[in-house]
Formats: structure tokens, sequence, C-alpha cells
């Protein structure tokens, strides 16, 4: 199902702020603890928040996106980044054991440790990917999902992002491009940033991953309504554990086989979704949100017109409203 969303003010403004009620650091193996916390109601149904990046762990608005005295709203940092430890930011911290099949594993690891039979999936970008990845893997355990800016991090998505949207930004592209090494320009940018974020010096990291978050920017410049500017504007440390684990998945595909989780939809039948994406997002383009829509008639598309990837006041009405529609479903 399809439909474009404009907003409509009767639907109600985001929830008041809530703070966690229980938070811990799970030990989820090869040396990793995953930051994770829970608010809103004890006994409520289970929701769990799925941040993008890979690597943009820290951010606690999407609590907000829940009304608190229906939802046990569970956050999680996935590994190397926000509070969980150790963290990526530091160059001696090994991402080895940082891949999806990790945090697939990860998240259902927490799920069983907080006594959590099935729980409503909310994230976007990145989250989506791990989303997708978790449910076709674990449909059993999925209530309902909800998605804001969809992703499949396949290799034509990447590549999207990374050099065809140049085509739209050229100074900012090229800019991009020629922060590396002449001899890395013409090949695959993603790894060859992916070798600097690596390099033992201090300083060919954080260059790197200032011209890495200089591109995002630009990609989103343009969303008046959105958040622009908002890759930069991190402290150093979350800036650059998130450009490192986003330079590390995107270099290897996310480890997933090309059109995986499109062609493994099929897993997800019987799974309530609503998939939310700004019409005016040009990193990650309508297309991919359009394709996964057809492969999964439980889903409905909502295309939001006045938004981009980082969303809009539009955009956050509709996620409202999945959140308090799938609310009344029960546990």
């Amino acid at each position: 199902m399809f439909r474009a969303f404009r907003r409509r003010p009767s639907w109600p403004s985001r929830s008041p702020p809530v703070e966690p009620y229980a938070h811990g650091l799970l030990d989820v193996g090869d040396g990793n603890r995953v930051y994770w916390e829970t608010s809103g109601s004890p006994d409520g149904k289970a929701a769990l928040c799925v941040h993008g990046g890979p690597g943009g762990g820290g951010r606690r608005g999407s609590r907000r996106m829940f009304d608190p005295e229906v939802y046990k709203i569970v956050l999680f940092d996935q590994r190397g980044c926000g509070e969980s430890l150790p963290h990526a930011s530091d160059p001696a911290v090994s991402l080895v054991h940082n891949t999806t099949e990790h945090l697939i594993a990860d998240m259902e690891r927490l799920r069983e440790h907080l006594g959590i039979e099935r729980w409503l999936l909310y994230g976007g970008s990145w989250g989506s990917t791990l989303i997708l990845a978790y449910a076709e893997r674990h449909p059993d355990r999925v209530s309902e999902i909800v998605i804001v800016g969809v992703t499949m991090t396949r290799p034509e998505e990447t590549d999207w992002l990374y050099r065809g949207v140049g085509r739209l930004l050229p100074g900012p592209w090229e800019a991009f491009r020629d922060a590396l090494p002449a001899a890395d320009r013409d090949g695959n940018l993603v790894a060859a940033y992916n070798r600097l974020l690596n390099s033992p010096d201090d300083a060919v990291r954080a260059k790197a991953a200032r011209d890495w978050c200089a591109w995002e920017d630009a990609v989103i410049a343009h969303e008046a309504l959105g958040k622009p500017g908002q890759y930069s504007d991190k402290p150093d440390d979350a800036l650059m554990a998130f450009v490192r684990i986003c330079a590390h998945y995107f270099a290897d595909d996310a480890w997933l086989e090309d059109g995986q989780l499109l062609r493994d939809a099929h897993r997800l039948a019987g799974i309530p979704a609503v998939l939310i994406h700004g019409r005016l997002d040009l990193g990650s383009p309508l297309k991919t949100a359009w394709e996964l829509s057809k492969a999964w008639p439980d889903a409905e598309l909502r295309v939001i017109d006045d938004s981009g990837h980082t969303g809009s006041p539009s955009m956050q009405d509709a996620i409202l409203e999945s959140t308090e529609r799938f609310g009344k479903n029960g546990r």
C-alpha cells in the first residue's frame, strides 16, 4: 500500500522527555559491552529503537516517538559507539568483531536479557538495514516494524551516496574525492577512506573523518525542515567512531549478499509495517523503499513530500501516528 503523507495538525506532538528507569552494559562477547536502557512503562508493549549510522549511537530522542504510558521503550548503542565499550574512536579498538551478524546476535541477546517475547522495531537509515536483517532472521520475535528512511545497504545504494549523487553536488563531491590520495580517486572511495580512518597517524584519521562528514552534510544541506549539518555536529570522539564504523561497514557491503534483504522479504510476511520515506531524500532515493513495499504486502509505504533524510514535522507526525496505532495492537 502506498500513499503520500501531508501533515495533519490534529495528531499529537512528540511525547514529553522521559528518562530511563533501568540501564546497563550487556556483555556480548569479543570484549564488547553494549549499552542499553529502558524507559516508559515496565509492563508496556516492548519497542526497540535501532539507531542509524552505522555508528550513530548516543542519541536518545527516539524515546519521544512512543507514548511512555503504552510502551516499554528499549534503546541500545550498537558496538563501538555511544556509551557502548570499547569505543571505536580509539584507533587501537579493532572492528573485526563489529559486523551485521554481530549486531543481529546482540539484539537477540538483549531481548533475552530483558525477558521480552516480541518487540516492535523502530529505526531508520542504517537502522532500517539492521531491522530488516534481524526481522528476516527472527520474524517470530517481531510484532510490528516502523522504518524511517529505508535503506538496504546494497552496493548500488552505497555507490549512489558516495559517487552517483555527486552529479547533483559536483563541487562538494570533488572535494570529498580529492581529499583522498591521487591514486585512490578513481577507485572505491569508501574503501580508500576506510584505509585513512585506520591510519596510525592521528592527523590523517581526523582529517578523513572531517572530510567524510563534510560530504554527508552537503547531501542533506537542502533539508531546511530537518537537520542540515547534523553529521559534523558531533563531539570529536563520537564523530570519529561514527565515520570509522560507517566506512568499515560500507566498504564491506555490510557483509550482506547483494539484494539479500529484498530477496528474503518474504520472511517478513504477517508482520505489519509502515515504511516512511522523504521524497526529498537525495542520499537514499525513494526507489529502495518502493521496491521493498512491493515485495512486502504487509508494509504500508508513506511518502513525505516535504521531507528529506533528516525528517520534517510531517515525517514526525507520520511516525507518531504509526506508533500510536501499533500501540493499540496490544503486546
